[in-house]
């Protein structure tokens, strides 16, 4: 046996990610507010690129695109058909499938718009991704942020997300857990809930009662003093965290204009205790802290550009369409390109000005397809949605991502990055896309999916009910269950019994004989 060296030809097909496709999908995955920092950077650091400063020219060239209409890139869904009414400004080529083109169609110099209305702008026939210059290298792939494992131990957690964890944890109905998201969206600068809670009800198609019930458990998150409505209420928590609430202290706080008007005689007769008390008291409220979120260094009204716009029409018909007014609006200097291009001598100035060409291209077909993949998305959410912007949180379906995958056929990882940091402002308020997903159990006959979380809510309440003799058994909550319609396997009533704290049959027989 020889080892000789010898010259092979094989063919082979693989998948590449190219870098203008690797941009595209890193602008997928930015918020507006995001974008725009990144937009303004191109803006710097390429010449050809200009900022549209004005609408009028948006307007227009909708106007000519869309035959006079002005809605713009938007939806008309008929919230009782549950159809498309206008799919006109749907782009028809599917937004993957575009990505991984590495020709552009040629350049009309009159078509030059704002971002809505480029397509295919650009052709360049010398173009390959080697061309790309090192900045345009940088932005096409995921290295422009890098960040370090040092970098993430050092991340400090939001106070948003300290909270949303508080809520997996201590609310375990899903309709309570999405009411609850809806009431940490509502904290005010000094994380209090400052709005009426009627109103908030009737925005998010629930009772006063219920809203005021989920946000007294609230009340009892880290830190002390959180989800407060007035300034007392705010003092009495922490009071109450310290085991400091007496009946003594509450009068007084209940009686703080007597406290701002410095009349500790009054306060004195209604709290019952002596006048040095009270000054005691006094000196103990002002140790709390008012303004409980200022140990967080972010703030909890964050800036949320608001990416789609839904409203509903005198016919009952929804209109989706995407908020122009937030998203960058990018311009090709057209003008100076023919300029430079005709003084252009050396190669290295032809190279600069072929690289500068080429990012141009690409960021402004990524926008492009950002804003039309947006759209779709938040358009098949809404139609999925229907009976919750109808009725209010107790008709907010079980969502997969798949679900939306499938009806816009796109990778489910792509709708995760659409859905991530972008928000709709729809009659019930802002809510990000992500909002309107959870996971679902299928029905016994397979018509509906029924969400976990309520599934769980089921057995918690069957486990409640049941007496000392007729301790429920896991088979038993099967059966039970199969026969509401829920097809359930008796493994998965393990699971989410013990993901909500509740002991096994024979353990609760044994704890009720032991009370009884």
């Amino acid at each position: 046996m020889t080892i000789t060296p010898r010259i092979e030809l094989r063919t082979g097909q693989s998948l590449i990610m190219t870098p203008q496709m690797q941009q595209a999908i890193k602008l997928l995955q930015l918020s507006n507010i995001e974008l725009k920092e990144f937009v303004e950077t191109e803006l710097i650091e390429n010449p050809l690129l200009d900022r549209d400063e004005g609408k009028e020219n948006l307007d227009e060239n909708m106007e000519r695109e869309h035959g006079g209409e002005d809605e713009g890139l938007a939806e008309n869904i008929d919230s009782e058909h549950l159809e498309v009414e206008s799919e006109k400004d749907f782009v028809s080529n599917n937004v993957e499938q575009k990505l991984q083109e590495n020709e552009v169609s040629s350049l009309d110099i009159d078509d030059f718009g704002n971002v809505w209305d480029v397509e295919d702008t650009f052709q360049n026939k010398n173009t390959s991704p080697n061309s790309l210059s090192d900045r345009s290298n940088q932005i096409n792939n995921f290295t422009e942020y890098p960040y370090s494992i040092e970098q993430t131990i050092k991340q400090e957690i939001s106070l948003r997300e300290h909270l949303l964890n508080q809520i997996q944890l201590e609310i375990k109905d899903h309709t309570d857990r999405k009411i609850a998201i809806f009431l940490t969206s509502h904290l005010d600068e000094i994380g209090r809930i400052s709005e009426d809670l009627s109103e908030l009800g009737s925005q998010i198609g629930c009772n006063e009662k219920k809203i005021e019930t989920i946000l007294l458990t609230m009340q009892e998150f880290d830190p002390a003093g959180i989800f407060a409505r007035t300034l007392s209420e705010c003092w009495a928590i922490q009071l109450r965290d310290k085991d400091r609430l007496d009946p003594a202290m509450e009068t007084l706080l209940n009686n703080i204009e007597l406290l701002k008007i410095h009349d500790y005689k009054q306060l004195s007769q209604l709290c019952k205790v002596s006048v040095e008390d009270i000054r005691d008291m006094i000196s103990e409220i002002w140790s709390l802290n008012h303004n409980p979120v200022e140990l967080f260094n972010d703030p909890i009204i964050q800036p949320v550009a608001v990416d789609v716009l839904m409203r509903q029409t005198d016919n009952k018909n929804f209109v989706v369409e995407l908020n122009s007014s937030e998203l960058p609006k990018v311009l090709f200097n057209n003008d100076y390109y023919v300029e430079i291009c005709q003084n252009l001598k050396t190669s290295e100035e032809k190279q600069y000005v072929a690289e500068k060409y080429q990012c141009a291209n690409w960021l402004i077909k990524s926008l492009h397809q950002r804003a039309t993949t947006i759209l779709k998305v938040a358009t098949a959410i809404v139609l999925k949605q229907n009976a919750f912007f109808e009725h209010g949180i107790e008709h907010l379906i079980p969502l997969a991502l798949k679900d939306i995958a499938e009806d816009v056929e796109m990778h489910e990882s792509t709708i995760s990055r659409v859905t991530t940091n972008k928000y709709i402002d729809t009659p019930r308020g802002i809510f990000e896309l992500k909002y309107f997903f959870s996971s679902a159990l299928d029905s016994v006959d397979g018509d509906n999916s029924l969400s976990s979380e309520a599934v769980k809510h089921q057995i918690k309440k069957l486990i409640e009910n049941e007496n000392m003799d007729s301790i429920l058994s896991d088979d038993k909550l099967v059966n039970i269950l199969h026969k509401n319609g829920v097809q359930i396997a008796r493994r998965t009533i393990a699971k989410y019994r013990e993901s909500m704290k509740i002991p096994s049959s024979v353990d609760r027989r044994r704890a009720k004989r032991m009370i009884f």
